[in-house]
């Protein structure tokens, strides 16, 4: 409690409350914006916030991170168009909602249920993270090998649609992360002196989320005005708050725990609370045509395992989203070494940034719920402006890494890369996991290696480490019995509710 109060006394401060409230309306505003999420904007925002203090820099970003969860629901309710995976949900039933006239409800319940959902999370997160580091730094090298290898295993396999494409991101990833001389040898460095160090991961993020994004936007640009539906000061009635607040709490004991695994994530959770509210719900045929409870619990899951993802970022030093990733990379920019033992030596931080987020949740019902109509207005923003300052920002950034201008060459050829994996359907997270876990995963196996002086069996001598080779392999074959029968899109679980056949297997698509 001492430390947490001492977090509240950090984040509190004029200064830092300032980078809060920044963070809150900017994450709102490239959530609402399709194609732009938190990822993208801490990627951009990453060579800039060096300049300024780390407490301050990491609660902007946990400001941007909450807000970008709170902009997606907008986009997904009044667009049908979810820019994140995890918003995908809340696009069946609140874009019902919004066609319907109540808009400003889907909106009220969204917003609220993140508030609520965030609220409980951030409580867990606090009594959790501490114990899952005090756990984690009493293992070995070939526990905590494990459990890196675990992550990777998960996001790429188990979290992706496509196994293949997940592999060929990874291993893309990996290849890139081994590029350097930090063994004391040079590896693809094809006898160029400004590769030694490595590719730095600000331009890889920076390229793959703002360049290739913004060539593949640039390559579909229609100029076909969006049709938005307008919205008023976001309500709920007696009858609204009935129906909303049970699947608000079922919504956050289904996010939490996902996001808390190394294996985490908010899809299945979100998708989980569907299909329980659906099956609970005493109006069961509104599913389809816009039930308030298929907005409330969807959103409370994925904000909810929004905070849980953080329990394996801050104990363990995995990260387990892209936005996480990107998380991870700033606490490595200012120095500080991440894992189980970032509680102990950064105590102040830490806490700080735990203290923040119910700060910045707080925040983000203050100031958005009000401003709903605003962040609706975002969406008339022509594309080709955005972009074009994008682009401007992501050089500028990338640039002021090292103030070389071959990192603006590796910047545009890292973001060609982007754009062809956006037009084959090869999935990012991979590789951005590969690039941060790829020199520690290396890391631990040499250690591991040296103190056994060679043998390989001390990589499963750890119980920890011989149940997660367990785990992944009860994976493994769960995924062959699935993948035996995969169902049809008709099939899917998303269309199995009445209503617009063609929106629900576009979203199936996306």
């Amino acid at each position: 409690m001492d430390l947490l109060l001492d977090g509240f006394a950090t984040a509190l401060t004029p200064e830092n409350l300032l980078f809060a409230t920044i963070g809150v309306l900017l994450g709102t505003a490239v959530g609402v914006l399709p194609g732009i999420g938190p990822a993208m904007t801490l990627a951009l925002l990453l060579p800039v916030t060096y300049s300024v203090g780390a407490d301050s820099a990491i609660i902007m970003f946990a400001g941007i991170y909450y807000g970008g969860m709170y902009g997606g629901s907008t986009t997904s309710i009044l667009l049908n168009t979810p820019g994140e995976s995890s918003s995908v949900i809340t696009a069946i039933e609140g874009n019902k909602m919004a066609k319907a006239g109540r808009a400003s409800q889907a909106l009220a319940t969204a917003a609220i249920g993140s508030f609520v959902a965030g609220t409980i999370a951030t409580v867990l997160l606090w009594v959790v993270t501490p114990f899952v580091a005090d756990v984690v730094v009493t293992l070995g090298s070939p526990s905590y090998l494990a459990l890196m290898l675990l992550a990777l295993f998960a996001v790429t396999a188990v979290l992706g649609s496509s196994k293949l494409r997940g592999f060929i991101a990874l291993f893309l990833g990996l290849a890139v992360g081994l590029v350097g001389t930090s063994t004391g040898q040079a590896r693809l460095t094809f006898g160029n002196p400004l590769l030694a160090d490595g590719i730095d991961i600000v331009v890889v993020a920076v390229a793959l989320f703002a360049i290739g994004e913004a060539l593949w936007v640039a390559a579909h640009l229609r100029h076909k005005p969006l049709e938005i539906i307008p919205v008023g000061q976001p309500w709920m009635n007696k009858e609204d708050w009935r129906r909303s607040w049970k699947p608000w709490l079922r919504g956050t004991a289904f996010g939490f725990p996902f996001g808390a695994l190394p294996a985490g994530g908010a899809e299945l959770p979100t998708f989980l609370s569907y299909a329980t509210e659906k099956k609970l719900s005493r109006h069961p045929e509104e599913f389809g045509h816009g039930a308030i409870e298929g907005v409330a619990g969807p959103e409370a899951a994925n904000n909810a395992s929004a905070a849980g993802t953080l329990v394996p970022l801050l104990a363990l030093g995995l990260p387990t989203t892209a936005t996480a990733a990107i998380m991870l990379v700033a606490l490595q920019g200012y120095g500080f070494q991440t894992g189980p033992t970032l509680m102990d030596d950064h105590p102040d931080l830490v806490w700080a940034l735990l203290a923040s987020l119910f700060v910045a949740n707080t925040l983000l019902l203050i100031i958005n719920l009000p401003m709903a109509p605003l962040w609706a207005k975002l969406l008339r923003i022509p594309r080709p402006y955005l972009y074009a300052g994008i682009l401007f920002f992501a050089s500028l950034g990338a640039y002021s890494v090292n103030f070389q201008a071959f990192d603006l060459a590796l910047l545009l050829a890292i973001g060609a890369l982007g754009f062809f994996m956006r037009r084959f359907g090869i999935p990012v997270l991979p590789l951005i996991i590969g690039v941060i876990l790829g020199p520690k995963i290396e890391e631990q196996l040499t250690t591991a290696l040296k103190i056994s002086q060679g043998d390989v069996s001390t990589l499963w001598s750890e119980p920890v480490a011989v149940v997660v080779y367990a785990v992944m392999a009860l994976l493994l074959v769960a995924m062959a019995v699935t993948g035996a029968r995969k169902p049809s899109p008709s099939e899917s679980p998303l269309l199995d509710a009445p209503g617009d056949s063609n929106d629900n297997k576009e979203l199936v698509e996306r």
